[in-house]
């Protein structure tokens, strides 16, 4: 089967194996359990870090989430074990406590574990959450950071988050809200006078759901309507789409996307490449002059 299509949502059994060391043949002692929390970044096999990729190509199980591109996921170990402890149709998103005790588990097996997470893990990854519950369960654990999606989605877009004249502050929020008892989606509980503040780009992770509340209330706390906005949808991958629309515009300019997407609210967004929106950074530039 191919990889990432298999063994999914299962515990993995202990297991005897022989390791191949960087620098020489098996290691056959006994060893303790470890879990390395590891940033996959937002999908570009080409961003992970080197640490990571080590790390991936020495695990014994491997646990991620539904994100994960199969692009990465070979690149783990050909007889490791994949765990995907994501959302499915067909089934809702794993709990948290779940996932820890399954981490935890895996790792009392004495397996070397590697929970692969989107992004980075510290960056609405819930690696917190993760890193308190092995650590109190005495389990070694390492953080091995990713590159965020903020930052790879305006990378690739030529769109700074800080730029000098047009945002000396950039702040990361999450679009995402809890439902309320009535099981609606409610709206994100955020400080909206400090994120209309001029000068300050905002990034909203998961907003795609709430565009249309976070639009009005940052246009009530004093943003204006014409600030630029830039949708970016699967930052770094081959279907990656770029949108740039206005905070006035915003809840019709996500009608259509549905993969995980980052809103780039400030001035710095008008910067972007969007061809054939925009022809040029420099265009962009001469535009808000």
């Amino acid at each position: 089967m191919p990889r990432g299509e298999h063994r999914k949502g299962e515990t993995p059994q202990p297991k005897s194996r022989g390791l191949v060391a960087l620098g020489g043949g098996p290691v056959t002692a006994a060893r303790a359990g470890v879990v390395h929390l590891v940033g996959a970044g937002p999908g570009d096999p080409e961003l992970l870090t080197l640490k990571a990729l080590r790390l991936l190509q020495s695990a014994d199980v491997v646990v991620h989430d539904r994100l994960t591109p199969e692009a990465i996921l070979v690149l783990a170990r050909p007889d490791a074990r994949l765990i995907d402890v994501g959302k499915r149709k067909s089934r809702h998103t794993l709990p948290q406590d779940d996932i820890n005790a399954l981490l935890i588990a895996l790792a009392q097996e004495g397996l070397q574990v590697v929970r692969l997470k989107g992004g980075d893990p510290f960056v609405f990854g819930r690696g917190g959450e993760e890193l308190q519950a092995l650590r109190a369960a005495g389990i070694e654990t390492h953080i091995v950071p990713g590159v965020t999606a903020a930052l790879a989605a305006a990378a690739g877009a030529g769109a700074p988050l800080t730029h000098r004249g047009l945002a000396q502050a950039v702040t990361f929020v999450t679009g995402h809200a809890a439902m309320t008892p009535e099981g609606e989606a409610g709206e994100p509980d955020l400080d909206w006078l400090v994120l209309s503040r001029p000068n300050h780009t905002v990034v909203v992770y998961m907003g795609l759901t709430t565009a249309a509340p976070l639009a009005a209330r940052l246009v009530a706390a004093g943003r204006s309507a014409s600030t630029p906005v830039l949708i970016v949808e699967n930052a770094s991958r081959s279907e990656e789409r770029r949108v740039l629309t206005t905070l006035g515009d915003l809840p019709q300019a996500t009608a259509g996307l549905d993969g995980p997407a980052l809103l780039v609210i400030g001035e710095v967004a008008a910067l972007a490449d969007v061809n054939p929106l925009i022809a040029s950074a420099a265009d962009a530039e001469r535009r808000l002059a």
